[in-house]
């Protein structure tokens, strides 16, 4: 089953695991070619992404090893096609084809391109991958990055996209390097099976949350926990797939309740710049989904607080120097992993794996 194999309208329209065969590789390879949403990685793909980004960890901390990597895809190019506006997740991925010896090229506002001018997405993918080998793409427009994907696919330069955004659906990228993060933390600690995972804040609109939730459900026996105003609560669809796996959860309305069992607590900010009507999110009350001294002296002494970024005030800068807080070593292993996906995207797992460095 090839993306070739069938019409837009048809892919479009399947659940996201029957997309998932259609973006499998035909080279035997089983890491994804594009990468576009989280349900495309089990933990067996996840436990190697983690340990192709360890190893490239490794072997860039010598001058010598550093340089190896630089010359790993000098022969590659990328396309970092922005057209929401992104800081973090723009340079996480810049920094980690800068690793890897990627030359990149860049568009972070579409006002600068020639969509401005009328050209259609299509257009101007087309135009990128006469240039590049690589689309990273980011977009507030929900389902873009798998339509480009299966024009590409049905081009005479099928090269790979990088969903970097896309909607309020998913962010796979920022679910792995969550997920690097936690196991990361807890990898002298037991492991990330058995552990209680908390989310807090926007959960409606959040993608982290929702890609970060499947990703969970690779690891045995993790409860989750969505605390949230009622209005931000976590969608249906979220809690179906919990179901379906058989995952424990719990909806709560109760940080603090929540914060003293929790092994990890992921917090994010209220995303009002999808709100309907301007100022909506404003008149939801919040005050209670915040991450203050009085949370941080009930969490446990192995557990951790994360955070997607950018932030406001849900989480107090009193938390920043504590050892817990891992959300600025969450954001460095960004660009860890997207080396590492990267990289295996273009079939160097191997290679860096059992480089001499």
């Amino acid at each position: 089953m090839k993306l070739t194999d069938i019409s837009w309208e048809a892919f479009s329209s399947l659940a996201l695991e029957q997309k998932k065969p259609y973006l499998e590789r035909q080279d035997g390879n089983q890491m994804p070619y594009h990468t576009l949403f989280a349900q495309q990685f089990d933990r067996p793909i996840l436990e190697r992404l983690c340990a192709l980004a360890n190893r490239i960890r490794f072997i860039n901390k010598s001058k010598e090893g550093a340089l190896y990597l630089k010359n790993v895809l000098a022969h590659k190019r990328a396309m970092l096609y922005f057209s929401q506006p992104s800081s973090r997740t723009f340079l996480s991925h810049l920094a980690a084809c800068q690793l890897l010896g990627i030359t990149t090229g860049s568009v972070r506002d579409a006002a600068t391109s020639s969509e401005f001018k009328g050209e259609s997405h299509e257009d101007s993918i087309r135009t990128f991958s006469s240039y590049f080998d690589m689309i990273i793409m980011r977009s507030p427009e929900r389902g873009l990055a798998e339509k480009m994907a299966w024009e590409l696919s049905n081009s005479e330069r099928p090269i790979p996209i990088l969903n970097a955004g896309s909607g309020k659906d998913q962010h796979p990228t920022q679910a792995l390097l969550d997920i690097y993060t936690l196991i990361r933390s807890f990898e002298t600690k037991g492991g990330l099976d058995g552990r209680t995972v908390t989310f807090c804040g926007d959960l409606l609109r959040g993608r982290t949350v929702r890609s970060l939730s499947y990703l969970l459900t690779d690891f045995d026996d993790i409860k989750q926990i969505f605390i949230a105003p009622k209005e931000l609560q976590v969608p249906d669809d979220v809690i179906d797939i919990l179901k379906a796996k058989g995952v424990k959860y719990e909806i709560s309305d109760d940080l603090r309740a929540a914060t003293k069992i929790s092994d990890a607590i992921y917090m994010t900010r209220i995303q009002d710049e999808w709100d309907n009507a301007k100022g909506e999110s404003a008149k939801i009350d919040t005050s209670r989904f915040k991450f203050r001294a009085e949370e941080l002296a009930l969490l446990g002494p192995d557990a951790i607080i994360m955070h997607p970024l950018p932030r406001r005030d849900e989480i107090d800068t009193c938390c920043d120097h504590d050892p817990r807080a891992m959300y600025w070593r969450q954001m460095r292993n960004g660009m860890w992993i997207r080396a590492a996906l990267i990289a295996a995207t273009f079939g160097f797992e191997k290679s860096i794996m059992d480089c001499g460095y």
